[in-house]
């Protein structure tokens, strides 16, 4: 139905079952809640029942999509009742299950019944309520740790976190925790490993793979699982050959927790820092050489595009302009002569930029480089000692930089986390006076915490770091 369609005075009979509620058994299944409400609503007489449903949906989110219709159709005047089987149906956020039962609900006179906890707006408030909300919230929070837990032991025993293997690999029918090459995937992906080490980018492999018409990664899986096969089956798009050039687990090694979240209550997954994750090599045969894969991620870094006459630089993206800080661009014409290759700052822009037209012959700049290699490699056999100084010198200085970057670092944090407490105070002032609305509030106060939680954790670390023993000692090691 459309809005228009939608009766007045409606009486929402609103059921919500998640993958952990359904462990419970039949009493909180989608069918059972629909039975009990139906009757309920029937019995007394409450007209125009209607059903929003949200099943396989976590209560700690209000994001579901019946809840959201129901919500919205609340807020166009025409839902008189809301009726779940129990509290925990309807969330379990006490704070936002507090704000939709005591603000949300009573501001625009809906009535609100829960029918296993013997809640009803019209019979005044239950002091007891509060507390059930807070123990539903408890329950998602427990079962949140648990699941962690649970995570983190098979994480950390080496089995695959990911439910489908990558693209190139299948399951092992013998045992499906188990990943064995897909020979005819596999030969693709050697392919465009292959492609990426001769010089050609994401967006050349995939125009390559279309042409030849390879099927694209979805194609594929529709394929083998007999569903309906998409529209274009040969175009492969860039994004999808770069996560192929990007995953380790071609080396035949496992790579757990690249991502986590911050809360049970934010769904968003952040990438995980390097030494975070947990890599166990040797799982399952490999498909890329390790020097391949490693060759591709240098080549991947330094990201190097062909211009038009189809030339490639020797040195496109390691060279950066000395006033500036910006890259040099790779410029050559249709003349076949050496020398009329050079490289100009990308901030000059044709005099629209903000720096000159200072340039560098390419074969000027190989002169240079052949003359520093010539001259570092006689210091070294001329005089070892000297040449193992210099090389000491420079990582003292690097590391220095480094530890003074670190240092800044940490100051900001710190800065941060004063900063996060006078924002909460202030926000908090900005709720009791209705400056902002309470799930405004609510949605503010989740993220901010959740960043202060991360910055101290980063700054118990770094101080750990900072007061490490082995740090000065290596740092006493580098300066004599």
């Amino acid at each position: 139905m459309t809005n228009t369609n939608y009766p007045d005075n409606i009486t929402a009979l609103y059921a919500r079952l998640s993958q952990e509620d359904a462990l419970d058994g039949e009493s909180n299944s989608i069918a059972n809640q629909k039975s009990i409400l139906l009757k309920y609503a029937t019995d007394n007489g409450f007209p125009n029942p209607l059903f929003f449903i949200d099943d396989g949906v976590s209560g700690v989110t209000f994001d579901r999509p019946g809840w959201n219709e129901m919500i919205g159709l609340a807020e166009m005047g025409k839902v008189k009742t809301v009726i779940v089987k129990d509290m925990s149906r309807m969330g379990r956020d006490y704070l936002k299950v507090g704000y939709y039962t005591e603000s949300f609900f009573a501001e625009r006179d809906i009535r609100y019944i829960a029918i296993n906890d013997g809640v009803d707006s019209d019979k005044g408030n239950n002091d007891f309520t509060p507390f059930r909300n807070l123990f539903n919230d408890f329950y998602a929070r427990d079962t949140s740790k648990k699941i962690r837990a649970m995570m983190r032991a098979k994480g950390n025993s080496g089995e695959h976190l990911c439910t489908n293997p990558p693209y190139g690999y299948r399951k092992d029918p013998q045992d499906k925790k188990k990943w064995i090459v897909d020979e005819e995937t596999a030969e693709v992906v050697k392919r465009i490993f292959a492609l990426c080490v001769d010089g050609k980018g994401p967006m050349q492999i995939a125009k390559l793979l279309t042409a030849d018409k390879v099927l694209t990664v979805k194609a594929h899986y529709a394929k083998r699982d007999g569903k309906p096969m998409p529209d274009n089956l040969y175009r492969w798009d860039y994004k999808s050959v770069a996560g192929i050039l990007e995953r380790p687990e071609y080396t035949g090694c496992t790579v757990n927790f690249k991502t986590y979240s911050k809360s049970h209550k934010l769904k968003k997954r952040l990438n995980n820092a390097p030494e975070n994750m947990r890599i166990f090599p040797n799982t399952q045969p490999a498909i890329v050489n390790e020097k391949v894969w490693q060759r591709v991620q240098e080549l991947r870094a330094n990201k190097r595009r062909p211009t038009k006459t189809g030339k490639q630089g020797l040195f496109s993206g390691l060279l950066y302009c000395a006033d500036c800080g910006d890259k040099l661009y790779f410029c050559t014409t249709n003349s076949f002569l050496p020398n009329q290759d050079h490289y100009v700052c990308s901030n000059y822009k044709s005099n629209t930029g903000t720096c000159s037209a200072h340039f560098i012959r390419e074969e000027t700049l190989k002169l240079f480089v052949l003359r520093r290699i010539f001259s570092v490699t006689a210091m070294f056999i001329d005089n070892a000692d000297d040449f193992r100084r210099v090389v000491q010198k420079q990582r003292f200085e690097e590391t220095e930089k480094a530890v003074k970057r670190r240092k800044k670092e940490l100051q900001q944090a710190k800065k941060r986390i004063s900063e996060l407490d006078r924002i909460f105070k202030r926000i908090y002032e900005d709720d009791i006076t209705g400056a902002i609305s309470h799930e405004r509030f609510l949605k503010l106060s989740a993220e901010y915490e959740a960043e202060q939680k991360e910055l101290t954790e980063f700054v118990k670390t770094e101080q750990t770091l900072t007061a490490s023993p082995l740090l000065s000692a290596s740092m006493w090691v580098l300066r004599n």
